[in-house]
């Protein structure tokens, strides 16, 4: 049929540091940080839910640590910038309840003492269990430089240059909530434009939707959307409702954990169904995402596939999944089961030995909860440290 008849389109979204959900995501690992900064070794699942002048914190910590999570919120809050005139979320005037009990003693048994450190005394990789069941997804493309996917990647940038013109003073009409999407044409599996652009900014009383527009497509819009991939057949929808004074948790409300599309592919790969922010290592929704992550980027990075998908399964209380498949959807030099097997005997999954060989215990999590956790060098499951050993299978 030839290669136009493979056309496609895809698209992903992303979100801005002050979105509600994403505000609950930063608080979450705000506070996450926080307690890992003084103990390493803390148990953290906190979660929160915003609405106008209002904040939960909740969840399950246990820890040698004594933190402020008040405080953490609300500098975390003011540092968003829902401190301007007349807001009903803002750092001083929010009220916040916090209810945090200690972790489950039944699920500190599994993590504490795996079902492999009972039966074998195994090695010190051996003494972690997986904080729960639950399956885990990583993925890495070689479309971008980033190994992601152009939609998302773009998507992110966008988002991030709305809160840069913001906050640096050049938009100072601009307020802290904003999502953008972009949607990219694809001839096979290669990228060839953007075919729709959608971004969405708060605002104050003082700018005209006109103007808005104008300022947008200039100043975030054409800064980072590289020239070529626009054209005269690119739509734009910028701010397509017209006005957006109202946002933040005073317009809609947040929760932590309901952007995890946004913080991983952009929907162009599966998700396990857990969310990351607020969960300290023990728990493999995020500990062994990341490492699937770095798995996948590694192998494509050493030229074993163009693209690559992986998923772990674990069982609560035991260190080693309980299944490990890959899919590099006809692009592998080798065979997937072959490279499951490569996976397997190249790198321990153990959650002991993700969390030592990536630096988890780390307070960087808040650095993670808006515009995505993968794509992004500054962590250490982007690394493709592994590309040399992995060259051998060629």
């Amino acid at each position: 049929m030839g290669l136009y008849a493979m056309k496609k389109f895809f698209t992903s979204e992303s979100v801005t540091c002050g979105h509600p959900d994403k505000v609950c995501d930063r608080i979450s690992d705000a506070i996450l940080d926080e307690y890992l900064k003084h103990d390493p070794n803390s148990r953290v699942a906190c979660e929160c839910a915003a609405t106008s002048n209002y904040l939960l914190i909740m969840g399950e910590i246990s820890s040698k640590a004594n933190v402020d999570v008040k405080g953490v919120a609300r500098q975390v809050i003011k540092e968003t910038g829902y401190d301007y005139a007349g807001s009903a979320f803002s750092s001083e005037k929010v009220e916040i309840a916090v209810k945090i009990n200690k972790q489950s003693p039944d699920i500190a048994l599994g993590v504490d003492n795996s079902l492999e450190a009972k039966e074998n005394g195994a090695d010190k990789f051996d003494k972690i269990g997986a904080g729960d069941q639950g399956i885990m997804f990583g993925y890495a493309v070689r479309e971008t430089d980033e190994f992601m996917p152009l939609p998302i990647v773009l998507s992110h940038k966008m988002c991030e240059r709305l809160e840069y013109v913001r906050k640096s003073g050049l938009l100072p009409y601009l307020r802290p909530d904003g999502k953008g999407q972009i949607t990219v044409e694809y001839d096979g599996n290669t990228p060839k434009r953007v075919d729709a652009v959608v971004l969405s900014s708060q605002h104050d009383a003082s700018v005209t939707t006109d103007r808005l527009r104008k300022d947008l497509k200039k100043f975030v819009i054409d800064a980072v959307i590289p020239q070529n991939l626009l054209g005269a057949n690119t739509k734009f929808y910028i701010n397509p409702t017209g006005r957006f004074e109202v946002g933040g948790p005073e317009g809609d409300s947040g929760l932590t954990g309901r952007k995890i599309i946004v913080d991983t592919y952009g929907g162009k790969a599966p998700h396990g169904g857990g969310s990351f922010s607020g969960k300290d290592p023990t728990k493999v929704d995020r500990s062994a995402t990341y490492m699937a992550r770095y798995v996948a980027k590694n192998i494509v990075a050493a030229g074993l596939c163009y693209e690559c998908l992986i998923q772990v399964a674990y069982a609560i209380g035991v260190a080693r999944p309980v299944s490990v498949m890959v899919n590099t959807f006809g692009t592998g030099k080798l065979s997937d089961e072959r490279l499951a097997e490569i996976i397997l005997s190249e790198f321990d999954l153990r959650p002991a030995a993700i969390i030592e060989k990536l630096d988890l215990t780390a307070p960087v999590y808040h650095k993670t909860a808006a515009y995505g956790h993968f794509g992004r060098d500054i962590f250490s499951w982007e690394k493709t440290d592994r590309v040399e050993d992995l060259k051998k299978y060629l």
